[in-house]
């Protein structure tokens, strides 16, 4: 098993869904149950030995700078984005930062629960290079807390672990569940400018390199205000 200390966390969106809330706070930084959802991402990266969290700004890039600046662990390196790159040309942005060995890829708004295990362990032994080019996180659609009626699913996981995307199909049971693993293996020959990591999920497949790990925990979709009323009942029932 290879350690993995480097971690990336996406924060640069506008979280356009999440109004009136995100009109002055950037969504990575909406308090759930007291504490912000970027806050709880880098708790349990910290938790799991990660050394260094490169965190990409665009939208109120100054809170988030702030924010990071007062936080004296993990080690995080900010990189404001002049404009919005999207998921796969933020990770691209930062791939000098995040060196040639394998880095967690953690969306700034997810939310998760650990179940027997760690998840972030689960993932990080799950990872074999030799195969992948990128471990996603998944959780079954019908268990996903807070998701919207119109949420159809992302993808089909074969019996070997390897992902189908959903494609034309009506719906599929897992969800993207807002973590992965990869390498700067998977960037190659990656477009410049804004990209979605979608893009290059779609070209791993089909070398048969994307693969996922359902998540035994609890997941949640905060989307919108009303998800993030839902997941504070549930934290709160949880402690």
């Amino acid at each position: 098993m290879t350690a993995i200390r480097r971690a990336m966390v996406l924060a640069a969106g506008r979280g356009e869904r999440m109004r009136p809330l995100t009109d002055r706070l950037p969504k990575p930084l909406i308090a759930v149950a007291g504490r912000s959802l970027l806050d709880r991402a880098l708790d349990r990266l910290e938790d799991h030995g990660i050394e260094e969290v490169v965190v990409n700004a665009h939208y109120l890039a100054p809170a988030l700078e702030t924010h990071a600046a007062n936080r004296p662990w993990p080690t995080i390196r900010l990189v404001r984005e002049a404009a919005l790159l999207d998921t796969g040309g933020g990770v691209a942005n930062a791939l000098p930062l995040l060196g040639a060995g394998p880095f967690f890829v953690a969306n700034g708004d997810g939310l998760w629960l650990d179940g027997d295990r760690p998840m972030l362990r689960r993932l990080e032994e799950a990872w074999d290079p030799t195969r992948m080019d990128a471990l996603l996180l998944l959780h079954p659609l019908d268990r996903a807390i807070g998701r919207e009626a119109a949420d159809r699913g992302d993808y089909f996981h074969d019996s070997d672990g390897r992902l189908r995307h959903r494609g034309d199909a009506a719906g599929a049971p897992y969800l993207f569940a807002s973590v992965s693993i990869a390498t700067a293996r998977l960037f190659d020959d990656a477009p410049t400018g804004a990209f979605s990591l979608v893009k290059l999920w779609h070209r791993a497949q089909a070398a048969g390199r994307l693969f996922g790990l359902v998540h035994d925990g609890a997941w949640f979709h905060v989307g919108s205000p009303a998800a993030l009323a839902e997941a504070e009942r549930v934290l709160d029932n949880a402690r």
